[in-house]
């Protein structure tokens, strides 16, 4: 299987994934819309991650919302890399036919491509994302293993921030997420992502395609866009601070995620393609620790060398979650696979990229705003 198509293929996890599948010999295709949430105005001119894969993939500019664009990239390609979609827990839940026309149509489109065209489609490896577990599992000294619900509006807009289950009176211990919890996203991103999965897990087999699913932490690494005001917090806070803007952490900071460095990312995705015993599973990809937002703050801020005010706000998002990160159990044991970056050597590495980058403007109040204006943002 040597010829290689990645939707999505000029993005952060794409590109990166496009260079390492190049340097280990394979034939890539690259079907990406270059979006300019992501890559700016003029891409083919000004893309950092457009411009470092041009010359090295077969790239088809065109959307995976267009089926016509989906025969002319899947023309004799042995695995396709499914990565492209609209990304953004926030974002999600106001631009809902967005986010279910290119996530689920898009996916739809594949599958109806693969059950009705002539193809060499032999493996489908999809993106799929730790957000469609919402929030993650716990343990309750009352009722044992729990899979607490999206928390009440109420309690968020009186300041208690923290996952309750009913009839469980002391405090959840957080646990690692493994692959058999319980599914409940608690965004229009997290639903799409879970469709996504379960449609290429459950029709890929009947038509003798190899499915593999991975459920993505928050990556980050050098390349990620800083040019996007919707999503990714190491971004987000980076282009705030390099502009001299106080930042503001929702909720009482100490919300937690597992951020997973990129390298790590395209060795577990390289693993899923090339590995049969990645066929027809699921698999988590994070570092299986958990960083508190707080945290991550003061570190970026100590790393740039500035000095930045942080507030505290106890503002926050409806739909975001409080806790999640992966169990790596399952990965590590069919797959051999085991992140190398921890979180203090890839911050290191993200942060040396990002201040010999152009400062791009911080567009983050204006995302937040159409966020307070739908009544998302308190």
């Amino acid at each position: 299987m040597r010829n290689i198509l990645i939707t999505g293929g000029a993005g952060f996890i794409g590109s990166n994934l496009a260079l390492k599948l190049v340097e280990k010999g394979y034939q890539v295709t690259v079907l990406d819309n270059l979006s300019p949430q992501i890559h700016g105005t003029d891409a083919k001119r000004n893309s950092f991650l457009y411009l470092k894969i041009k010359d090295l993939v077969n790239f088809v500019e065109g959307s995976v919302s267009c089926r016509n664009d989906w025969l002319t990239a899947i023309e004799g390609q042995d695995v396709v890399v499914h990565l492209a979609a609209e990304t953004g827990t926030g974002q999600s839940m106001y631009e809902i036919q967005k986010y279910v026309d290119v996530n689920v149509g898009g996916t739809a489109i594949l599958l109806d491509i693969l059950a009705n065209e002539h193809h060499s489609i032999k493996k489908v490896v999809v993106a799929s994302s730790r957000s469609i577990y919402g929030e993650g599992k716990y343990k309750s000294i009352e009722k044992g293993i729990v899979y607490p619900n999206h928390r009440q509006l109420s309690a968020l807009e009186n300041g208690d921030f923290d996952v309750k289950y009913e009839g469980c009176l002391a405090p959840l211990e957080l646990l690692p997420t493994d692959e058999a919890s319980k599914i409940h996203p608690s965004s229009v991103y997290g639903i799409t992502k879970q469709t996504q999965e379960q449609m290429i897990m459950t029709i890929c087999p009947t038509l003798d395609i190899y499915p593999v699913a991975f459920r993505y932490q928050n990556v980050y690494g050098p390349g990620q866009s800083l040019k996007n005001p919707y999503t990714g917090i190491l971004s987000i806070f980076s282009t705030q601070i390099m502009n001299g803007n106080a930042l503001n952490i929702f909720e009482d900071g100490m919300e937690s995620r597992d951020f997973v460095y990129i390298d790590d990312v395209v060795d577990a995705t390289v693993l899923g393609i090339e590995r049969d015993e990645a066929n027809y599973e699921v698999f988590n990809v994070g570092s299986g620790v958990p960083t508190d937002v707080l945290t991550v703050a003061n570190i970026l801020i100590k790393n740039y060398g500035k000095s930045i005010p942080i507030s505290v706000s106890g503002s926050f998002r409806v739909g975001d979650i409080r806790h999640n990160y992966a169990d790596l159990t399952k990965i590590k044991r069919i797959l051999q696979f085991d992140p190398k970056y921890s979180f203090e050597l890839g911050i290191e590495r993200f942060t040396d990229w990002v201040v010999n980058q152009k400062i791009e403007a911080d567009n983050y109040s204006g995302s937040i705003e159409e966020m307070r204006q739908r009544g998302l943002y308190r």
